[in-house]
């Protein structure tokens, strides 16, 4: 994606924030918000960060877990289900 195209002042925004959360919310995509010529800030709907967000957190749980292989911190699934299944079973 090309931010390049979806870039506007800080002016601009204030002047038409409607119409510019109505067009985030149909497009989904991000819009850069500039200050003095400079990229400030990056403004989304709310769907698309929350999606961000659950992405992320899939990442990091990902790379958790490739770090515990990685320093052998693994067991094997046979072991693993029959602990849970002793955890889950009633007791008598």
């Amino acid at each position: 994606m090309r931010y390049s195209t979806q870039v506007k002042p800080i002016s601009y925004l204030k002047a038409n924030a409607a119409e510019l959360l109505a067009q985030l919310a149909e497009d989904r995509r991000p819009l850069v918000i500039t200050q003095n010529g400079e990229a400030k800030a990056v403004l989304q709907d709310v769907a698309s960060f929350e999606q961000q967000q659950e992405a992320l957190a899939l990442l990091k749980v990902l790379a958790l877990g490739s770090a515990q292989v990685e320093s052998g911190r693994t067991k094997p699934a046979r072991a693993v289900v029959e602990t849970l299944r002793r955890r889950l079973a009633p007791e008598e």
